[in-house]
């Protein structure tokens, strides 16, 4: 066989080959040739030498013929200067023409109005649960100048990617107001290598847009923008916006980019448009702006004109200038910037007339008149009522603060801006302006802005003295006076926290409100912002229908500030060393430790034993407040502490040691779940007790690149299962519910915190040990702070140490969000075991050996403390010898008994015989005179009598012979007691 014919397969391949290049060239003679609209220029990839090729690509395939052939293209390392292009056709860089622009060797993204090619967003569920949220619907959306992020719990990814043909960078601007939403950007390269794990947390911002720097590295690139919102409770998190994303190190670009509507460049080469004046617009693609008609006005960087409406009232307000050398100062109207009405259309107002005088308002308490222009505030020591300043006498302190009564001009630590619905700024730089006898808010550019008014306080420092009204706890106190005029629904909100967009509303009111007083009570100490926000309506609406609105504020004091001034001063302790005035402001001497101020008078006093001082009243022996039961004083006596130990009198002594659960403890509740599904918990920590140098409790919130903390003996935090920054779990929205343990007791009831017993039911007699904490926090529903009981339940059977449970009907901890109550099983809750708590059991005598067995008592009700003594050994006898012991012993009682009896009746026989000779004697001799009283027997009568009756000696007679008592004559003496008897003696003799 021929070899061709071996391979039919490889021969069939030729053929289809050849056939479809055949069909190609017979397609290419019916194409047009290619014009230089049909294709464009590409360069091939790089080559080991850094030169590259230069290629015609059709812009639609078989639609033409003819294309240029390949040639050599400029080297790997050419790039185009800022403003400049790449003419594919000459490679050459070419200057871009009027009303565009370039980066030269970077791209720009300044246009939102649709997704630029190249980025794509898509959402996607984050729970790590088993229901799955329908997330496709959670991207970032274009608007207009800037793109914004989703606002649900769904994770929202923005890309791009772009490669670069040297190193370059990314920059971009962000405005990130809401720490619970979580923004995160992140680079990966070609080789999936991501930026630092820090570097991604994005940091959040305050009341203006910020930007950010990112280095990139040389090949392919994938920009990510990631955002998760974590608002569980509320929902009303507020999205993250961007803008002005700019990537260099793309080499060159070949075309340039139009200036988009309101924006210009003048002349050839530009790097960048620049934007329309206002009362201007543009078109895309401008060389110059246009003015507006004298009817229309247009706003900054505007790309079309809006016809004026006629003036009103409300598109002007007034304020005050600065107080003169005369002590006057000017009444001035100003309208509205940017002003958009017309005063020349029918009906429209006229702007009044300014420059009216008037005396200028006096200045603020603490502060003085250094001339009849301006204020100054008092020297360190001293005090004022707004006109000049009195050194503080001798024993006092001044009491440190602000207070604002007098608006002639706005204070340094505050400011005035307008936020648009959309958290973007506004180009109003107005929204609160000072009125002399108060503030108010001036007409809004839109009814749906915010007009706020911020306070900065850097802290609060609470002096050694302070007035004896102040609760425990209360580090100082805001009040402010306001009022309101509403034709809507307008509403003041009034929140605080540590920065403007980082804070938590307090209170709002809503509606005309007449002139009223409000007092919040400040317990945390860190720097604070105090933020008065007023809205017309909650509409958004691009008209001004309730211009006429407003909010005025009359007086807002603030106590014990950190740089504040002094209106007034107070008795203060003296004899100890003195503080640090540059913080007090005054040379007030505290009271030593433990000690309080005596009233009116300047005497330290100490506070009983086991006690602690209010700090922010030592003043009066009430000052001093005894430790809740169980529980010392620390070495300061600021706070009262439990040294894990406890001895309870009950039915004996029992000792408790809780310093195995000493360590800090977390646990959670039971899986919770959103709307969309997104599973999340209720994350506790607990320190319970010990030493004054113990951990504490800690909750994070590592949403933000600014981790915020709170410390304590119990704290909660809300945390979400999730891969987000390669993290088992997102925690966010923390604060504490223990700060100050109140005591440890087994009764139901301390200090007006109540535990329960039917939320656990006691399943064994031993009582049940309580800790008692509260938190001084207040929030709108707790205004008196927030409780927590942990009730510690005797259970040897539990092996770990960390089973805390939840009441059944309070799944999280709490039924009313400010009592919270928790039940920690363990057997280190049991009391100490003592030597009641075991018996001893006796075994029998086993080969001369008795053993003693101890055994605990049942049910076990104790752990650890006294271990079971060891088994005890004996030496014992058994019952056998006993008995053999007892037999003998009973033969020889018997053998005894029988001895004793023959004797006794031996002795009896022989007095009766001596009786009867007696007798026989004394009837022969009746006429004979009576012989001597005795009844001795003389010698030779024993022998007689010993004969008659014994023939041998017997035992009773041996037995007689030693019991005999002989006389001092031989005689054995034996008295007879009858009278007879005397008188047969004596006949006889």
């Amino acid at each position: 066989m021929p070899h061709g014919d071996a391979h039919p397969g490889r021969f069939a391949l030729r053929r289809t080959l050849l056939l479809l290049l055949l069909a190609a060239e017979i397609r290419a003679r019916d194409l047009p040739m290619c014009k230089e609209s049909d294709f464009h220029f590409e360069y091939t990839e790089c080559d080991v030498l850094g030169s590259r090729w230069r290629v015609a690509v059709p812009n639609k395939p078989d639609t033409c013929t003819g294309l240029p052939d390949p040639v050599r293209g400029t080297q790997c390392s050419f790039s185009c200067k800022a403003g400049e292009f790449l003419d594919m056709e000459t490679q050459e860089c070419q200057k871009c023409a009027a009303g565009t622009y370039s980066l030269g060797t970077g791209v720009g993204f300044d246009e939102w109005d649709t997704l630029p090619p190249g980025f794509f967003s898509y959402g996607t569920d984050m729970s790590a649960g088993d229901v799955f949220a329908n997330c496709s619907n959670s991207t970032w959306v274009p608007k207009g100048d800037y793109i914004a992020s989703n606002t649900d719990e769904c994770t929202s990814t923005l890309t791009y990617t772009v490669s670069l043909k040297q190193s370059g960078t990314v920059a971009f601007e962000y405005f990130y107001p809401d720490s619970s939403v979580s923004f995160e950007f992140y680079v990966q390269n070609d080789q999936c290598q991501s930026t630092e794990a820090q570097s991604r947390w994005m940091k959040s911002t305050e009341s203006d847009w910020s930007s950010h720097y990112v280095e990139l590295s040389k090949g392919n690139n994938v920009l990510y923008w990631q955002t998760t919102a974590f608002s569980l409770a509320s929902g009303s998190a507020r999205p993250v916006l961007l803008r002005n994303i700019a990537i260099t190190g793309v080499a060159y670009t070949s075309e340039c980019f139009h200036c988009k509507p309101g924006t210009f460049s003048k002349q050839a080469g530009a790097a960048h448009c620049a934007p329309c004046p206002a009362n201007t617009y543009s078109n895309k693609g401008s060389t110059s702006c246009q003015s507006c008609a004298q009817h229309q006005y247009a706003g900054p960087g505007s790309g079309a004109c809006e016809p004026r409406p006629p003036c009103k009232d409300s598109d002007y307000f007034y304020t005050h200038m600065p107080c003169d050398a005369n002590g006057q100062t000017q009444l001035m109207y100003r309208w509205i910037e940017p002003k958009i009405c017309s005063e020349s259309t029918d009906g429209a107002v006229k702007l009044p007339a300014s420059g009216k005088m008037e005396l200028c308002p006096p200045c603020n308490p603490g502060f003085f008149s250094s001339n009849v222009s301006s204020c100054e505030p008092c020297p360190s020591g001293s005090y004022s009522n707004g006109t000049a300043c009195v050194q503080c006498p001798a024993g006092t302190e001044p009491i440190l603060g602000f207070e604002y009564k007098w608006w002639n001009t706005m204070p340094s630590n505050m400011k005035s801006s307008v936020y648009s619905w959309e958290y973007s700024g506004s180009d109003r730089v107005t929204a609160w302006e000072v009125a002399g006898d108060y503030i108010y808010t001036t007409p809004g550019d839109l009814d749906s802005n915010y007009m706020t008014l911020t306070l900065t306080v850097p802290g609060y420092r609470l002096t050694q003295s302070i007035a004896r009204e102040m609760p425990n706890n209360d580090l100082a106190k805001i009040t402010f006076v306001f009022e309101t005029r509403c034709s809507a629904d307008c509403m003041l909100y009034f929140s605080s926290g540590s920065s403007e967009w980082n804070n938590q509303e307090v209170e709002r009111w809503g509606g005309t409100r007449e002139k009223q007083s409000y007092s919040y009570i400040i317990r945390r100490n860190s720097s604070t912002c105090f933020t008065w926000a007023f809205q017309h309506t909650k509409g958004h609406s691009e008209e001004r229908q309730y211009s006429v609105d407003f909010a005025k504020i009359y007086s807002i004091s603030i106590t014990n500030v950190i740089g504040g001034v002094a209106f007034g001063c107070r008795h203060c302790a003296v004899g100890a060393s003195h503080t640090d005035e540059s913080h007090m402001g005054g040379a007030c001497v505290p009271c030593p430790v433990g000690h309080y101020m005596l009233n009116d008078s300047s005497t330290c006093l100490s506070c009983p034993p086991n006690s602690i001082v209010r700090t922010e009243q030592p003043i009066g022996v009430e000052a001093c407040l005894p430790c809740g039961p169980n529980t010392r004083s620390n070495q300061d006596r600021s706070a009262c502490v439990s040294d894990c130990t406890l001895v309870l009198e009950r039915e004996g002594t029992a000792r408790y040691d809780f310093s195995p659960l000493a360590n800090v403890t977390h646990f959670r509740s039971g899986p919770r779940f959103t709307s969309k599904g997104l599973r999340y918990f209720h994350q506790f920590s607990v320190s319970l007790c010990g030493s004054e140098g113990r951990p504490e409790a800690v909750c994070v919130d590592n949403v933000t690149k600014n981790k915020r903390e709170v410390r304590g003996h119990v704290c909660q935090a809300t945390v979400v299962p999730s891969e987000l920054r390669n993290q088992r779990v997102v925690s966010s929205q923390p604060f504490s519910i223990g700060d100050t343990l109140i005591g440890v007791t087994t009764e139901s009831t301390l200090d007006h915190i109540s535990s329960p017993q039917d939320h656990f039911p006691a399943d064994s007699s031993l009582p049940d040990v309580i800790f008692y904490y509260r938190s001084a926090e207040a929030t709108p529903a707790c205004k008196n702070g927030r409780t927590t009981t942990i009730r510690l339940r005797c259970d040897p059977s539990v092996s770990e140490d960390d089973q805390l449970s939840l009441p059944s009907t309070c799944p999280e901890g709490t039924c009313d969000g400010c009592s919270f109550h928790f039940l920690w099983r363990t057997r280190h809750a049991c009391p100490l075991c003592s030597a009641r708590h075991y018996k001893e059991i006796v075994s029998g005598c086993i080969q001369g050996i008795q053993r003693t067995t101890y055994v605990w008592q049942e049910p076990l009700g104790c752990s650890r403390g006294v271990p079971l003594p060891a088994q005890k050994l004996s030496a014992c006898v058994t019952l056998d010898f006993w008995l053999k012991f007892g037999v003998f012993t009973g033969t020889v009682a018997g053998l005894l008994l029988i001895a004793l009896s023959c004797y006794f009746w031996k002795r009896t026989r022989r007095l009766e015989y001596k009786y009867s000779k007696l007798m026989m004697n004394a009837g022969e001799r009746e006429c004979e005179l009576p012989a001597a009283d005795s009844c001795a027997i003389m010698e030779g009568e024993d022998a007689d009598d010993d004969l008659i009756y014994l023939t041998k000696k017997s035992i009773s007679s041996k037995i007689k012979s030693f019991s005999r008592q002989r006389t001092s004559d031989g005689f054995d003496s034996v008295p007879l007691k009858s009278s007879s008897g005397m008188e047969m003696e004596m006949e006889m003799s």
